[in-house]
């Protein structure tokens, strides 16, 4: 007569374990698609800032270009200047590429997935 009453218990603690564990799985299911879709949105609209950021720099180089050529008389050497400009800037960002870009972008990533 006792056994039926543990039986019972039993089988409700197993089947209310089983739906905690089912409770948990869909949880971490719902986490992970909310970190995805937030890191997904993140990239595209950085992508999209970039783009529009592109275009505005290619637009604002080639005035600057043309504006130091008309300074020195000759339009192709605007065109030099500023390429020799970012070329030395390029060098700096080379030599300091983990500085500048790695650590700070691993340190993002880090901070999103958690």
């Amino acid at each position: 007569m006792d056994r039926q009453p543990t039986l019972t218990l039993i089988e409700s603690l197993f089947s209310e374990s089983k739906e905690y564990a089912s409770d948990r799985l869909e949880l971490y299911k719902l986490k992970a698609v909310d970190k995805t879709s937030n890191i997904a949105s993140s990239v595209v609209a950085g992508i999209a800032l970039v783009i529009v950021f592109f275009i505005f720099f290619i637009v604002l180089n080639i005035g600057i270009a043309l504006l130091i050529g008309d300074l020195v008389g000759k339009s192709y050497l605007g065109f030099l200047i500023l390429a020799a400009l970012y070329a030395i800037a390029g060098l700096v960002l080379l030599k300091g590429r983990n500085k500048f870009f790695k650590t700070p972008i691993t340190g993002m990533l880090i901070r999103k997935f958690l």
